[in-house]
């Protein structure tokens, strides 16, 4: 069995469990591989799992530091009704939206849900097109597929 060399590591005050559950529950290839309770720790546990393929772990150990948007998990959507799932999946049960595609779950964790096309579309060579479509996207809290599509092109009316 080969070991990740990087792997995301989050680390919740009592919630390592039930974050784990809660993303597993939203994404496919996902399951929870492993719960580790920590001897001569307390109630510190492990949660090991998996996210599209991805390893994670999560670890409740009390304390620690709050989630903030320093770092994110980046969610590359195909089509608006991927982006549309994610968003309100994440959003659930008290999550809050920022700008931009980020959205806060309600465990703290920023999260930017975007559609792959989008990056393409700001990496244009042409100039006036990328602008284009990285000013439609500020005016944006849930990222629109089919806004950012017209104004790539130049189409948009307004």
């Amino acid at each position: 069995m080969t070991i990740q060399k990087i792997t995301p590591f989050l680390w919740y005050a009592t919630e390592a469990e039930e974050v784990a559950a809660f993303y597993t529950a939203i994404f496919p290839d996902s399951r929870i591989t492993r719960v580790t309770a920590v001897p001569s720790a307390g109630a510190t546990k492990v949660v090991d799992f998996v996210l599209f393929g991805q390893p994670f772990i999560a670890m409740s150990s009390g304390g620690g530091d709050p989630f903030n948007h320093a770092i994110s998990l980046l969610v590359n959507c195909d089509d608006q009704a991927e982006v549309d799932r994610y968003w309100n999946a994440l959003l659930e049960g008290g999550g809050s939206t920022d700008a931009c595609g980020w959205l806060k779950d309600r465990f703290g964790v920023s999260w930017q849900i975007c559609p792959s096309e989008l990056l393409r579309m700001m990496a244009d060579p042409d100039p006036v097109k990328a602008t284009r479509v990285a000013e439609a996207m500020m005016k944006m809290v849930k990222l629109d597929l089919a806004t950012l599509r017209s104004a790539y092109a130049g189409t948009t009316t307004g």
